[in-house]
């Protein structure tokens, strides 16, 4: 079954407007700013409430399907949904779309929460639900929100965003210990190197804080690292009358 579901007035619905941060506007204005807000939340709450443990893959758009690391983001979200996981992402082309597809080719749901941009970027085929929005902060919270893990392949300014937000959400103990897995170590070995070198060593960031990630070329060990610390850290265990779908057990 596929959903597509939008913030309210879809049809109508613009980039966010560029007067955001220019200081404050008339108060009915940002009132109404304020509600659209909202909406938007209530809208991802709703329809991402019974979509099951997911695991978060970030990636750029950029990539078609005869890259590499495109080839790499379908094998990581085939061997996600073979984990019993549902994939999200953040619903575009690329990597996004690899995962999605990944996830779609083992049976598993999948997820895409895009976003509004003045180019507009499409959602891609295959995902079952789909949500819009029109604030990357809030498409952020959603992405973060019902995941149990976090996988990041090559990307550009989004995707380390996304990345060291999720990172730092763990290091400062917002968010609980989650797994976050970078896939393709030849496109990650310059970050870690710097992190080594520059933030380690100038003590930016704690020696321990270098265990925050884990580094694969293999889309199996990324699967099978998050589903251990799923299973030992968060308890969930596999339901009973779905096999190999997750059931949270508090």
């Amino acid at each position: 079954m596929h959903v597509n579901t939008s913030a309210p007035s879809a049809g109508r619905l613009q980039p966010p407007d560029p007067l955001r941060l220019t200081g404050p506007r008339p108060r009915l204005e940002e009132l109404a700013r304020l509600f659209r807000i909202f909406s938007e939340f209530l809208l991802g709450f709703r329809q991402l409430h019974f979509v099951g443990p997911c695991v978060t893959v970030f990636g750029s758009a950029r990539f078609d399907e005869q890259s590499h690391w495109y080839k790499l983001g379908r094998s990581v979200g085939a061997e996600l949904g073979r984990a019993g996981f549902s994939v999200m992402t953040g619903g575009g082309p690329g990597i996004m779309e690899a995962a999605n597809r990944g996830a779609r080719d083992v049976g598993a749901p999948s997820i895409g929460c895009n976003i509004i941009l003045p180019f507009e970027q499409q959602s891609n085929p295959y995902c079952d639900v789909v949500l819009t929005f029109r604030h990357f902060f809030v498409r952020k919270v959603m992405l973060v929100k019902y995941s149990y893990g976090f996988v990041v392949l090559p990307g550009g300014f989004g995707t380390l965003d996304e990345l060291f937000e999720a990172i730092t959400l763990i290091q400062t103990k917002v968010i609980a210990g989650f797994p976050v897995v970078l896939v393709g170590r030849s496109y990650w070995d310059e970050l870690m190197d710097f992190i080594e070198t520059r933030l380690v060593r100038h003590g930016t960031i704690s020696p321990e804080d270098r265990s925050l990630f884990h580094v694969t070329d293999d889309p199996a060990e990324a699967a099978k690292y998050i589903e251990e610390i799923a299973r030992r850290r968060f308890g969930l265990k596999y339901g009973q009358k779905m096999r190999r779908r997750w059931w949270l057990f508090e």
